[in-house]
């Protein structure tokens, strides 16, 4: 009798299993995953993103870049224009967690700072948080510096434990822009995660801080796309990040010296 439960309890968990599997189109031939949900909110999203982006000259598909500021709560969409990316839209977090400075270990209910890269494989199109997608924590720098941690996403519903909360309609809206992006050939994007604005102002008022060293290695970063408004190719140096500038416009820019895995599956529970 004990068996038999215990049989019917693992069938039963399989079933479940594989109904919220089969709900999902996992990533094939490298096209991201979509749902009939995501279908649904990226379809309510589009006659107003497409409208948002013709009023700037700007097209649905074309490659995306992403900046967050913690202190202000911003994250920033760039879009490819004319070569150069140019600012599409800034949008308001809803919520994220900690302060400003890195993430450090599991647990730490601290949202990261750094640079970070975005495949189709970690846009996640059944997320309990409406829509979500992995940003890429941790990358080589912070395996390098020993922090740990995973599954920091962006996502709907305004509740964060580690991760950049936004509005329903919001998180759309990115979702939108990432998954055309990806199907016109953008192979990855990029999201880049500052404290707060990297003004010469600002780096004076934190200069005591415990992480002004690891701020002014960001700056770097910053800086380059500033002066250049090109994503610049950044790579892992002895626990610190190293940039140089992309040659020559391009879809996709190869970010942090890290594996990327973009198998065919779906992120977990956000």
């Amino acid at each position: 009798m004990r068996s038999s439960i215990l049989f019917g309890s693992l069938l039963g968990t399989f079933l479940v299993s594989l109904v919220s599997l089969s709900s999902a189109q996992p990533m094939l031939d490298g096209l991201p995953p979509t749902s009939s949900k995501a279908e649904t909110f990226m379809n309510n999203a589009r006659p107003r993103v497409e409208r948002q982006l013709s009023a700037k000259g700007m097209r649905l598909g074309e490659p995306v870049f992403m900046r967050i500021f913690k202190q202000s709560k911003q994250l920033e969409v760039w879009v490819r224009k004319n070569g150069k990316f140019e600012l599409f839209k800034t949008y308001p977090i809803c919520a994220y967690s900690g302060t400003v400075g890195p993430k450090m270990f599991e647990g730490d209910l601290q949202s990261p700072e750094g640079f970070y890269t975005v495949s189709g494989g970690q846009l996640n199109p059944l997320s309990n948080y409406h829509l979500s997608f992995d940003i890429g924590y941790p990358n080589a720098v912070d395996r390098e510096n020993s922090r740990t941690g995973g599954a920091i996403m962006v996502h709907g519903k305004c509740i964060s434990q580690g991760c950049f909360a936004m509005g329903n309609l919001q998180v759309e809206e990115l979702y939108l822009l990432g998954h055309q992006a990806f199907l016109q050939g953008q192979k990855q994007f990029s999201v880049h995660v500052f404290p707060f604005r990297m003004t010469k102002d600002n780096m004076q008022r934190n200069k005591n801080s415990n992480w002004a060293d690891f701020w002014e290695n960001l700056r770097e970063g910053y800086e380059l796309f500033e002066q250049e408004r090109q994503v610049p190719i950044v790579k892992a140096e002895g626990g610190k990040y190293v940039f140089r500038k992309v040659p020559q416009p391009q879809n996709s820019v190869v970010m942090i010296n890290q594996r990327i895995d973009i198998q065919d599956k779906t992120p977990g529970r956000f």
